[in-house]
């Protein structure tokens, strides 16, 4: 395997522990980065979407980061979330990101607005040029309400300081043309999709499930990039229930959740996200249970 993986290969979108009155569960950050750490991690995305980075203050974005890293040391990687759908607000978000200490940003394609390619285009652009940061685009049209189309991927491509795409896009097709024609180091956004993504030339990983199913998944991308397909499959469809139910209603919900069942600090949502019903959570626990992961 020739491409690079600037953020190394398994990496997972971490939630933010509220507590029940809201404010920010400072302890339970640092339980759970560590948990991640110790689980085979190469980096941790905070400020995403699993961070629930719509609802956090910038004050608060910075104080995830330095918390993290002060956590995780030197070694792994952490890149914070940096896009909004207001492009000047975005770059405040981005040097905001790179003076708290992260290793890198993404950025979700401006969401809402429905921007035309161009607009799309000049965004990251400009993103690119505000920092000194290396820079992984987002593209999850799902929740954006526009992709980002191959050729924008190509052209942006060429900036030095965008070196990745973590690809929630659904479409495998797709991305296995981007990565032809240029060669784009593409994380897997989608955790059902991880398999598939690595067959047509991922490098690596930017999950949810990383929360509880971490080390089976760094399991995945060792086997695969040691030759070990069938190895690969085989975890694969092992964690099958894993990924079905923490996105049998939205993804921090039941990540949340899911690590309150293994005695971690999942802590509440803020709305508009609700905490998972008692129906919910024992639906989860069969799922988890199912997918082999040890609950307290």
């Amino acid at each position: 395997m020739s491409t690079p993986a600037p953020f190394g290969r398994m990496l997972t979108a971490m939630v933010t522990p509220f507590k029940k009155d809201g404010s920010i569960d400072w302890d339970g950050v640092e339980k759970i980065a560590d948990h991640l750490v110790k689980t085979g991690h190469d980096g941790i995305v905070v400020n995403g979407t699993t961070g629930e980075a719509p609802t956090t203050k910038s004050s608060e974005k910075e104080e995830i980061i330095k918390v993290v890293k002060r956590v995780v040391g030197a070694n792994i990687k952490v890149v914070s979330g940096a896009g909004d759908n207001e492009t000047d607000y975005s770059i405040n978000q981005a040097k905001r990101s790179e003076a708290a200490g992260a290793d890198g940003i993404l950025v979700v394609t401006p969401y809402y607005n429905k921007p035309p390619q161009a607009g799309i285009k000049a965004h990251f652009l400009a993103m690119a040029n505000a920092t000194g940061l290396p820079m992984m685009l987002y593209d999850i049209p799902g929740r954006t309400g526009v992709e980002i189309e191959s050729d924008t991927i190509v052209e942006l491509f060429e900036h030095p300081s965008i070196v990745a795409l973590k690809d929630a896009k659904g479409n495998v097709a797709a991305t296995s043309w981007v990565i032809k024609r240029c060669g784009i180091p593409v994380y897997s956004g989608d955790d059902i999709l991880n398999l598939p993504l690595l067959s047509v030339g991922a490098v690596g990983f930017v999950s949810v499930c990383g929360h509880t199913v971490g080390s089976q998944l760094k399991e995945m991308l060792n086997a695969w990039f040691a030759g070990n397909p069938a190895r690969s499959l085989e975890i694969h469809q092992q964690l099958l229930p894993v990924f079905t139910g923490t996105f049998r209603t939205q993804g921090a919900i039941m990540t949340k959740a899911a690590l309150t069942l293994m005695g971690l600090p999942g802590g509440y949502t803020r709305l508009p996200l609700v905490d998972a019903t008692d129906a919910q959570i024992a639906q989860l626990r069969d799922d988890l249970r199912a997918g082999g992961v040890v609950l307290k």
